[in-house]
């Protein structure tokens, strides 16, 4: 991704460079794929973003780069069960009655909103994750931390969809968790250009890096056997 270069300037001087990880250790490194589920992906459900299906290539080539460098992949999916009790506020007050309804009922466990789309490739190695709230790093959210923790993993590569909703949540909250954050920025998907990339100009200049598909991939230092995730 292209950045202005006012964008650009602040975080140089900020930090003293634009990107700065020069090499991503894959033993300690943990792809987090974040809602690429048919309720957010596929026409005709209400949480639909059709930009979604564009990066199911570029997700499934950086799972595929990470995990045979002996990196982590994990699956984050949300879960509308038992959500009108638990995040009451925000089905009874931030979405009208219908749209609370509607999303109550095609994103239970049990929906088939529920499931990844069929065209992403995860492996039974994968971890995955159910969350839910926006943030799978939230407190009560998901069991994200401790199996990243329990793995020996310090960076996260952030892919998905919506960049600019349970994306950069997730990022934000990892970020503040000392994880060293990365939105792989060709690997999300917002509802329209103008929300990704000024999404993506405020997480660099304040929480951490982008980087494309290929600039994650060649700054990846594969596992030794003796790192490999289990």
């Amino acid at each position: 991704m292209e950045f202005p270069q006012w964008v650009k300037d602040r975080v140089v001087a900020r930090q003293g460079c634009l990107h700065p990880y020069d090499e991503l250790p894959a033993a300690r490194l943990a792809v987090v794929v974040v809602d690429m589920q048919q309720y957010f992906t596929l026409p005709g459900y209400q949480g639909e973003c059709a930009p979604a299906r564009a990066i199911i290539g570029p997700v499934n080539r950086l799972c595929d780069a990470v995990r045979a460098a002996g990196g982590t992949i994990v699956w984050v999916q949300t879960a509308s069960d038992n959500a009108d009790s638990f995040w009451s506020h925000h089905h009874r007050v931030m979405l009208t009655p219908e749209r609370s309804a509607r999303r109550l009922e095609t994103l239970r466990r049990d929906s088939p909103g529920f499931a990844l789309h069929p065209d992403l490739r995860p492996h039974d190695s994968d971890l995955r994750v159910v969350k839910r709230f926006y943030s799978a790093m939230a407190p009560g959210s998901s069991e994200l931390e401790p199996l990243l923790r329990g793995r020996g993993v310090d960076t996260l590569l952030i892919a998905g969809t919506v960049t600019n909703v349970c994306c950069e949540s997730t990022a934000r909250d990892a970020m503040m968790r000392d994880f060293r954050s990365i939105m792989v920025d060709d690997a999300l998907a917002a509802v329209t250009p103008a929300e990704h990339e000024n999404a993506l100009h405020g997480w660099i200049m304040f929480f951490g890096d982008v980087l494309s598909v290929d600039e994650a991939a060649a700054r990846l230092r594969p596992a030794r056997p003796a790192e490999k995730a289990a």
